[in-house]
């Protein structure tokens, strides 16, 4: 596979879970692809080396998407690479399942701090580095901003604003021929959704969420990379502001 050869990607949070997926398989595609971390060095590096011996081209570059400088960097060193980019995948974030009861002012900007501002200081790094061709940049969402899973306020909340990032930049930077969208995933298997109980050994939750799904499992970080590959890939070139629910059919 190559539709993405000779294409430059920098994947944010891809030091485990759906964005090591993600880095894993624009790869394979053929873009070279930065996989960047927030603290997570080991991971990030594990999935350098696993690009690379597939044949790939991969590096790691740490950087907080939350903190400005440290976006500046990331792009700079993005450049100085591998030149040119082409892709962003805005796929750091975090979540923490608390009732009302217990919400937090800093909980609050923790999450807010990455899961939005993050990408909106990424993408607007990001403009500084694309080529007049332009490229994509896809957002990674959740099924939650629709869902509203108890617990998840702040999380539902920074996600539904993330889905209105992506409407409102793909009509902003369509004349700069850069495509805008968003890939919501569902219930997925990552270190995360583990720790929250969402899947696992004897997990009843896992059960609940199974029988939910109309294609009968839980998502794995491939079957979001694939549907991130087909967005950054010109086979997507009529496909801007869209928000795609992927999740098996789980609503």
């Amino acid at each position: 596979m190559s539709k993405l050869k000779n294409k430059v990607a920098v994947v944010t949070g891809a030091s485990k879970g759906i964005g090591a997926g993600i880095a894993k398989q624009l790869a394979a595609e053929g873009a070279a692809v930065v996989v960047n971390y927030a603290a997570d060095q080991t991971g990030a590096d594990t999935v350098v080396r696993e690009i690379q011996e597939a044949g790939g081209l991969g590096i790691a570059v740490q950087g907080d998407v939350s903190n400005a400088a440290d976006v500046r960097r990331l792009f700079a060193e993005t450049r100085a690479a591998f030149g040119t980019l082409n892709i962003v995948v805005n796929n750091a974030g975090v979540f923490h399942s608390q009732p009302l009861e217990s919400f937090t002012e800093e909980e609050f900007h923790r999450q807010f701090n990455t899961n939005v501002l993050g990408p909106l200081q990424v993408t607007q790094e990001s403009l500084k580095h694309f080529g007049a061709d332009g490229g994509s940049i896809v957002n990674i969402g959740s099924g939650a901003s629709r869902s509203h899973p108890i617990g998840y306020s702040i999380y539902s909340a920074t996600k539904a604003g993330l889905d209105a990032v992506t409407g409102v930049l793909a009509k902003e930077l369509a004349s700069r021929n850069i495509r805008v969208n968003s890939v919501n995933p569902g219930v997925t298997v990552s270190e995360g959704t583990k720790a929250a109980g969402l899947y696992g050994v004897s997990s009843e939750m896992e059960k609940q969420l199974v029988a939910m799904t109309p294609l009968g499992r839980i998502g794995t970080p491939t079957d979001i990379a694939r549907v991130v590959a087909f967005l950054a890939s010109e086979d997507a070139a009529w496909l801007t502001g869209e928000v795609i629910l992927a999740s098996g059919g789980l609503r």
